[in-house]
């Protein structure tokens, strides 16, 4: 593989050893990016920590970590402290156990990797784990010291590799409580479950990655492009603000099956005859007058 690997190690399962390197999956490197210029010099401006109280600038050696434990009291911590107090890591992504692929929510899902093995002596011991998993359709859950931080990583098939995803911790992923907690219990049945399930059956299609462009991207790409040679965009019109409708008339317009009634065309009366009322409005009438 290209590029250079982030993480070099073990895959370790019982006695069970392999060599693996670990590259990004993602990468931010291709999206644009500005630099901060002096808006009347057209310089390059940098940027510098300055005391708070003092309004001095604070060179490198001089900053420190502070931990707050108080209105303005710190616990200063110096970076061969904090080196010391990370356990070590000895390069072994040890697998815990292995679970079904849907018991791992994918709110705790983080960040991606490639996971390869490392040399062609280890080529066999990964492809016996690669498909093990895959013919049991499970997942494994292992554990490693990743860039200073012990990291658990959920290690799954993904075509002639492996993928590894670093999970976020229990204690960073929000309860759900506090976003859904004040969210009727509402039932939805008849009608409007039928559009909606035939509105879902008509927009069906499969995913692709390519088919889903970055506006912003391209906007400021062409903005960028027009400043060089000098022309002006022309003004992008807003689009017409959307219509607050009727819940069930919006189903039916977008299903296709709006339930607007066409005009009926009048009926003739006959001259001295008047036409009598639909003997539901008599009733109606009736029971008001009563």
């Amino acid at each position: 593989m290209t590029g250079r690997a982030s993480w070099r190690g073990f895959l370790k399962v019982a006695e069970l050893t392999c060599p693996v390197m670990l590259y990004a999956a993602v990468s931010t490197a291709e999206r644009l990016s500005f630099h901060t210029l002096n808006r009347s010099t057209g310089n390059r401006v940098r940027r510098q920590f300055v005391d708070q109280e003092s309004g001095e600038v604070v060179e490198t050696d001089d900053q420190v970590k502070g931990y707050e434990v108080g209105q303005g009291e710190y616990v200063v911590l110096e970076r061969d402290e904090v080196a010391a107090a990370v356990p070590d890591g000895d390069k072994t992504l040890l697998v815990q156990n292995f679970v079904f692929c849907d018991e791992v929510d994918e709110v705790y899902l983080d960040r991606p990797y490639y996971l390869t093995p490392s040399g062609e002596v280890a080529q066999q011991a990964f492809a016996v784990l690669r498909e093990g998993m895959r013919k049991r359709q499970v997942v494994a859950l292992a554990q490693t010291l990743l860039f200073r931080r012990m990291r658990t990583l959920l290690i799954r098939p993904y075509e002639s590799g492996l993928i590894a995803t670093t999970l976020n911790f229990d204690y960073e992923v929000r309860s759900s409580e506090e976003a859904f907690d004040d969210l009727p219990d509402l039932k939805i049945e008849g009608e409007m479950l039928e559009l909606a399930k035939h509105i879902i059956n008509t927009k069906k299609g499969s995913f692709d990655a390519k088919a889903f462009d970055d506006r912003y991207e391209s906007a400021v790409a062409e903005l960028v492009k027009a400043k060089i040679e000098g022309r002006t965009l022309p003004k992008r019109t807003a689009p017409p603000p959307a219509k607050s409708n009727d819940l069930l008339q919006a189903l039916r317009d977008s299903a296709g099956l709006s339930s607007t009634p066409k005009p009926k065309p009048a009926a003739k009366k006959k001259a001295g005859v008047v036409a009598s009322p639909p003997k539901a409005q008599r009733g109606s009438r009736s029971k008001r007058a009563a």
